[in-house]
């Protein structure tokens, strides 16, 4: 059993969640900002489908991708030197969020991105926390990210790609962002063998709430985020031979 939450944005040590379904901690609530924010903090988060209450998740272990260990492979090192594409920040959060909810995934029947989801991600941009990055090749959105950034943690949410290494493109100029802006951890939520291919690893539960606690408590204060000069183009360092992010 698991409990259901009360009115005020409380919940359970994460240490109860249940072992299968990984994680499966509480059910019920709201997806109000307050309640959103402090469930973040504490390493959890909401995710269910359409019709289904609320459920909340702190799965152990947890895959995080810390931006200076980010993989690149040379055949998208390639594509980031042709410079054929332009990065964005901000500058379409709801169509990225709208892209991510209708882009088809291999084993799921739906989206967990429900109307429900969409409207708490869009009220989340509105208060400066949900931030997204956008890849636009010939001017059209071609592919992006979007997730919610508390101190100096980003919470991805989810990816999509309309084009050849799309989303990629989007992850390397987020983590190169959260390097110049002091930010500590790309926490993906699930475990991937698409995030692993990039530089993601898994921690433990106990040792990622720990980091949430010293990471959240500073940072840039909530508000929108803006084109960086020469976003259009990335120096990638290390490239190598080589989603989760919940998509």
């Amino acid at each position: 059993m698991i409990p259901w939450l009360p009115r005020a944005p409380l919940f359970p040590p994460v240490e109860q969640a249940l072992p299968e379904p990984n994680g499966l901690l509480a059910a019920g609530g709201d997806l109000a900002p307050e309640r959103i924010i402090a469930a973040y903090r504490r390493g959890i988060f909401p995710w269910f489908n359409e019709g289904d209450p609320i459920l909340w998740w702190s799965p152990d272990p947890r895959m995080v991708l810390f931006p200076g260990e980010l993989r690149v492979s040379r055949s998208l090192a390639k594509t980031l030197r042709n410079k054929g594409y332009a990065v964005g920040f901000d500058s379409a959060f709801a169509e990225v969020v709208a892209a991510c909810a209708r882009t088809p995934r291999p084993g799921q029947n739906g989206t967990w991105i429900t109307p429900r989801m969409q409207d708490a991600y869009n009220r989340m941009h509105r208060l400066g926390f949900a931030h997204s990055v956008e890849t636009r090749i010939d001017g059209r959105l071609a592919g992006g990210l979007f997730g919610i950034a508390i101190g100096r943690v980003f919470y991805g949410e989810s990816m999509f790609s309309l084009a050849t290494d799309a989303s990629k493109i989007a992850l390397v100029h987020l983590c190169r962002r959260l390097e110049r802006r002091g930010f500590a951890m790309i926490d993906c939520q699930m475990e991937t063998r698409h995030l692993g291919t990039l530089g993601a690893r898994t921690i433990p539960r106990r040792e990622f709430v720990a980091a949430l606690e010293a990471w959240t408590a500073s940072g840039d204060p909530p508000g929108p985020w803006s084109a960086e000069p020469g976003n259009a183009a990335c120096v990638v360092r290390g490239a190598t031979d080589a989603k989760g992010i919940r998509t």
